[in-house]
């Protein structure tokens, strides 16, 4: 039995390094193309079972290449993969851009992930329950979303929403209603709530807003300054680790990842956000996505020395 169910995108993910961005119009030399595992769904799946988690994925493939690839290598990383459907057409694909300075710039072609329905996503959460935490980004058509959510809510999962990439026509109605736990990064919650998050305090107060919107509960990353939190008896701020930044594709999804498997192994809860954080800053000192997911020891030891190494 899974312990957690992500439900979410599968992509190819072509990785280049260029020495900055170019702008428009502009051509610029890249180098070092690589291929790794992808999207937010599988990343978060991959970071959650190296955190320990019995995972259990839900998504859609292509028949292609790419598809099979990328089922062969959540088998060989443990994750099941029952719930991720096969399709006819091409897998999604990313490609991700990263300058000198680690930043990144992603392209998504979304392929099989729009293939998603909601019938299918809420058929596949029933049928992994029960399972101790349900987690979502946004990369696959919302209304899969709700219907995965709007089952692991009825079998009595903790259901955890990364509201990532934002819908351009906003959250679906109701779909925050059934989240336990919101978790936006600084500029999702501005676009989400209207509230310019720039700091803790504002952070705090996007929080509450995500709350009043129906979330039982909400947490703002804030990259290298930690996650500011909120539930309905107290708030507060986890500082992360600090060390040198290579590549912060996948820095996300580590938080995320590494938070579900905590709050499914029973941690508490700013435990399990420090466990989140330290991830979260393991990720970003390793080039591309799956690569740099971490292994629970890796962070237990960061959270020991409070050293990135």
């Amino acid at each position: 039995m899974s312990t957690v169910v992500c439900i979410g995108s599968l992509n190819v993910d072509l990785v280049f390094q260029v020495d900055r961005m170019p702008v428009s119009g502009e051509s610029v030399t890249g180098h070092g193309l690589e291929r790794h595992l992808g999207g937010k769904g599988l990343n978060q799946a991959l970071a959650a079972a190296r955190a320990g988690s019995s995972v259990a994925l839900v998504g859609a493939v292509g028949d292609d290449d790419g598809g099979a690839w990328m089922l062969s290598e959540l088998a060989a990383e443990g994750v099941a993969a029952t719930g991720v459907a096969t399709v006819d057409g091409p897998s999604g694909t990313a490609l991700i851009e990263v300058d000198a300075t680690g930043a990144n710039r992603i392209v998504v072609i979304p392929g099989a992930n729009g293939a998603v329905t909601e019938d299918y996503a809420e058929a596949q959460v029933r049928r992994l329950a029960p399972a101790a935490v349900a987690l979502a980004p946004l990369e696959v058509p919302p209304a899969a979303i709700l219907g995965a959510m709007r089952a692991a809510k009825s079998a009595g999962m903790t259901t955890i929403l990364n509201p990532a990439p934002v819908p351009a026509d906003g959250i679906p109605a109701g779909l925050l209603e059934l989240c336990d736990i919101v978790i936006p990064n600084e500029h999702e919650a501005t676009t989400i709530t209207g509230i310019d998050v720039h700091d803790v305090d504002s952070a705090i107060a996007a929080g509450r807003a995500l709350m009043a919107a129906g979330a039982g509960s909400a947490i703002v990353t804030l990259g290298s300054r930690g996650a500011a939190w909120v539930t309905a008896d107290a708030s507060g701020h986890v500082p992360t680790y600090v060390g040198k930044a290579i590549d912060t594709v996948a820095a996300g999804d580590a938080f995320c990842g590494n938070l579900a498997a905590a709050l499914a192994d029973g941690v508490e809860w700013e435990a399990a956000l420090r466990r989140a954080c330290a991830g979260g800053a393991l990720a970003t000192t390793v080039a591309g996505a799956s690569p740099s997911l971490p292994r629970l020891a890796d962070v237990n030891t960061l959270i020991a020395t409070g050293e990135v190494t």
